[in-house]
């Protein structure tokens, strides 16, 4: 990354508009790091100027999303601006954008970084177990940044944004891949991603049923409910419930983790968490050494107790 020129190109999602906080900790990683101006790039208008973008340049495109359409966009626009730095959240579409991008420059592409010193970054690798420290060959550098890794803060000047539309050059193929319908998780309330609290259950609840009393905490806490992969593979709850690797990264001010071991891809999902309450049976699982908090004994016994206490505290 010593180009002549500095700016650092960020490519961010939204939701109508309402910048998602991971790309907010992409822009304050990419803010560090540039000597120069940090300008973003997304599909749809969306306000980065708390964060210390000077340029939004919002791509001409469908909302719906299209993978190797959007790294178009992208890539054309880092052919034209040179940036010494491409940046994306470490999510599964700032990931797979990226991936795309690089494939388009032919670039290396280091995914899921936690710091950047010059040509060398450090990610997570193996679910979060280890850090690497890497060299990356080429300019722009292409990266992203592992979820929660960075704490997203707003800039000490902001300033105007200036916004760009442009209409990227895209081929048949660019759309041939795109997203046609969107299906709703059923049950609503707190988003597992979003939740302060998140209560998650494990292969030691036993059963479909057996995560009433996970509800039951969860509701009463204002909460999320999660799941391990191993529950999912039970089909006791669907995939959109998986806390992990392979499922949704989460940070709330406190993990509830009910029998669930700790296996190394389920903690690569919930290490963003502030506080961790583990309760399981087996003393010695793994998960305990992570743990905040441990409760050892049946989670079928301990759940509803805890419950209770909370309804005769708040008198109900």
């Amino acid at each position: 990354m010593t180009g002549s020129t500095q700016k650092t190109l960020v490519f961010v999602e939204h939701a109508n508009g309402a910048l998602d906080d991971l790309s907010a900790q992409a822009l304050t990683l990419a803010r560090g790091l540039a000597k120069g101006e940090v300008e973003a790039i997304a599909v749809g208008e969306v306000d980065v100027g708390p964060y210390g973008a000077t340029t939004l340049h919002v791509a001409e495109l469908e909302a719906d999303y299209a993978p190797a359409a959007w790294a178009a966009a992208v890539a054309e626009l880092a052919g034209r601006l040179s940036p010494s730095a491409v940046v994306a959240a470490g999510t599964d579409r700032g990931n797979e954008v990226m991936a795309h991008v690089a494939a388009r420059l032919d670039l290396p592409f280091a995914a899921n970084c936690v710091a950047v010193d010059g040509d060398t970054v450090t990610r997570t690798r193996w679910g979060g177990s280890l850090l690497e420290e890497a060299r990356i060959h080429g300019e722009p550098a292409l990266l992203s940044v592992q979820p929660h890794a960075v704490a997203a803060t707003t800039s000490s000047a902001p300033g105007e944004t200036a916004v760009e539309r442009f209409a990227p050059e895209l081929s048949d193929a660019d759309r041939v891949v795109r997203v046609v319908d969107r299906v709703v998780a059923s049950g609503g309330g707190v988003s597992l991603a979003e939740a302060k609290v998140v209560v998650s259950g494990g292969r030691g609840v036993g059963s479909t049923e057996g995560f009433a009393i996970v509800e039951e905490l969860a509701g009463l806490l204002g909460g999320a409910v999660g799941c391990s992969r191993a529950v999912t593979m039970a089909g006791w709850r669907p995939h959109t419930d998986q806390v992990g690797q392979t499922g949704t990264k989460i940070a709330p001010e406190i993990y509830i983790a009910c029998g669930i071991s700790g296996a190394t891809q389920h903690m690569a999902g919930c290490k963003g968490a502030k506080k961790l309450l583990a309760i399981n049976a087996d003393g010695d699982a793994p998960i305990f050494a992570s743990a905040d908090y441990a409760v050892i004994g049946d989670l079928h016994e301990i759940l509803p107790a805890i419950s209770a206490e909370i309804r005769r505290v708040r008198g109900a």
